[in-house]
């Protein structure tokens, strides 16, 4: 979809600090991060809700999630990580994605209530990598 921002970062029209893609999927920094490190995965076609998700997507779809949560505690120093699924409502853009947020005892999360924090320069692209590396 044309108007759909997750599909333009799998298309490469928008910028989006991709840590990890397939034939199927791609996953990428959320630029609104409850934590820094927090991944977006999503599927490379537009699928609105995980109900929507094709059968022969699932388990490409769960095995990617399970990777990004070992990877934002082996890349990150995370101790653990938050997986979550909106769909339609608090679902920000129209477009499935699972949220992998990274997290440490401490750290402030409460509930479902989701403050959000923002990157310094250079930022992003460094917890990229550091996903990137702990992925490969």
């Amino acid at each position: 979809m044309s108007d759909c921002v997750f599909c333009q970062i799998v298309a490469g029209e928008l910028p989006g600090h991709v840590v990890l893609e397939t034939d199927d999927l791609v996953a990428f920094l959320d630029t609104r991060p409850v934590f820094k490190g927090h991944v977006l995965l999503v599927p490379r076609e537009h699928v609105e809700t995980l109900p929507d998700l094709p059968a022969d997507l699932r388990d490409g779809f769960l095995a990617a999630a399970q990777r990004l949560a070992t990877a934002v505690k082996d890349g990150l120093g995370a101790q653990g990580s938050f997986v979550a699924i909106n769909n339609t409502v608090s679902q920000s853009v129209p477009h499935l994605h699972l949220h992998v947020v990274p997290r440490t005892k401490g750290d402030g999360l409460r509930g479902f209530f989701w403050p959000r924090t923002k990157y310094a320069d250079g930022e992003a692209e460094a917890h990229a990598e550091r996903l990137r590396d702990a992925l490969a």
